[in-house]
């Protein structure tokens, strides 16, 4: 079995070539030195110095082995250091998952904050929808999330980091793009709407609901994804409502239309978030013990604190 000591006097002769002055350098005499070198070539099995009274000579095997040899000794130098980072968050590793329209609104963003701020934090990305996320940072596979409410779990923490308002997207030349204002709820009476999933989709499905609620709209689709929706709409079956963020997702042949108040509840006419009603959160479990994940929370914004 190798050990370091045997490493660092072979490296120590090796550059030398006289066990002399590599013993001096290690501030030991030449017979423990010789004893660490004989034990290395046995286990390694093969010679790595050619040595006589008058001169250190290194074998080819002695000279490969001589970088192995340095890279070794360089990875033990550094581990502590990188242990030490490690465990005070400023190395390692955060597993994020995002949703495809949070990419648009928030991943860019982050990932660049992070690679300016914290560059030694590797974050390895995961596509899924919330309940995806959720479930994954309840198994242990992820460390945080760019998930949309609700999060059910009380074991999870979440908190806002993004709103922005909702908007109808309609097929390019729909009557509805032409008016020049904001969609009111009646707008929509009598139109074939694309909605979203009660169960994967709660959320888009709660605030479509809540914005048609005095409506008679024809619900034509139930989808899992805001892509998905504006893709159907692109194909002229319907109209739907999507996060403003789904402009950037660079669909041909639809329009986007505001709201009024944003696409807030029509039934709350208030000002502030109400016109602002899709929220992003950032979802981790409480009771994570990496050290990485504090930091990573520090560079997110707070839109619950108080300004």
């Amino acid at each position: 079995m190798l050990t370091l000591d045997q490493i660092r006097a072979f490296v120590a002769v090796a550059e030398e070539l006289h066990f002399g002055r590599a013993a001096a350098r290690l501030r030991m005499t030449q017979p423990p030195l010789s004893r660490h070198i004989q034990k290395l070539e046995r286990v390694v099995g093969v010679t790595l110095l050619e040595r006589d009274n008058r001169r250190v000579i290194l074998t080819d095997a002695g000279r490969g082995f001589l970088e192995d040899a340095r890279r070794m000794l360089s990875l033990v130098d550094t581990a502590g250091d990188r242990a030490r980072r490690i465990a005070s968050g400023a190395a390692g590793t955060v597993r994020l998952g995002f949703t495809a329209v949070s990419a648009i609104s928030m991943l860019g963003t982050l990932l660049k904050r992070l690679a300016e701020e914290l560059p030694e934090i590797d974050v390895i990305l995961h596509e899924r929808v919330t309940a995806g996320q959720v479930d994954g940072l309840l198994r242990g596979e992820l460390d945080l999330g760019l998930a949309r409410p609700p999060f059910d779990i009380a074991t999870l923490d979440s908190r806002v980091v993004f709103r922005e308002a909702l908007c109808a997207v309609v097929p390019e030349g729909h009557p509805l793009a032409g008016l020049g204002r904001p969609l009111a709820p009646d707008d929509f009476d009598g139109l074939p709407v694309i909605s979203y999933s009660p169960v994967q989709s709660r959320y888009f499905h709660e605030l479509t609901v809540r914005f048609l609620t005095n409506a008679h709209p024809r619900i034509e689709q139930q989808v899992h994804q805001i892509l998905t929706a504006v893709l159907l709409v692109a194909a002229r079956r319907g109209v739907a409502l999507v996060p403003a963020s789904a402009r950037s997702l660079g669909v041909r042949h639809v329009a986007y239309c505001d709201l009024v108040r944003g696409g807030g509840d029509p039934l709350d006419p208030g000002g502030g978030a109400t016109n602002e009603p899709v929220e992003l959160h950032v979802i981790w479990d409480r009771g994570s013990t990496n050290p990485a994940l504090a930091r990573v929370l520090d560079l997110l914004p707070d839109l619950e604190s108080p300004s």
